[in-house]
């Protein structure tokens, strides 16, 4: 059998619920899981990094197949799902956990990471100044489990109430 090329990435862009249900309906995408990466505390609860004394970020790390969706198309996507201008929140969502951070793998990934960026930065699409961080990605802790695919999980809860099943 043939193994599938497959690349890491990882971002944060407030409540992780929103953006994995958003990066896994590309195409291209193999899997996502939320959890807690960029911060000091090891193996993070939500209850740990909800107290905003951990340092993590709720994020998505997504597995991908190059070949059909590259790592700047992603990036373009990230920048696209949420406000990169508001700092340490997205919506009702506040705190450090929320904060716009692209976590980078790679050298490659570092320098698309950048690049997008300033591209975006340039493009006047955003009124207030872009506060999104780079960080190179470190241990990425998987969330609990009710976590994965929660707006999934709501959605089929809520149409098998809706349709009596």
């Amino acid at each position: 059998m043939k193994m599938m090329n497959t690349e890491k990435a990882t971002f944060g862009a407030g409540c992780f619920w929103h953006i994995e249900d958003e990066f896994s309906k590309l195409k291209g995408v193999i899997s996502t899981q939320v959890g807690y990466i960029g911060g000091t505390t090891p193996d993070p609860t939500y209850k740990n990094v909800c107290s905003g004394q951990t340092g993590h970020a709720e994020a998505v790390q997504i597995i991908f197949n190059p070949k059909i969706m590259d790592y700047s198309s992603l990036l373009n996507f990230f920048w696209e799902i949420h406000d990169p201008t508001q700092l340490n929140r997205q919506g009702p969502d506040i705190g450090h956990q929320y904060r716009s951070v692209i976590f980078t793998h790679s050298k490659e990934q570092e320098k698309l990471a950048i690049k997008s960026i300033e591209q975006f930065k340039k493009s006047g699409k955003y009124e207030n100044a872009i506060v999104t961080e780079i960080q190179t990605a470190k241990t990425f802790y998987k969330a609990e489990e009710y976590h994965q695919k929660y707006i999934q999980k709501i959605n089929n809860s809520y149409l098998s109430k809706l349709i009596g099943i």
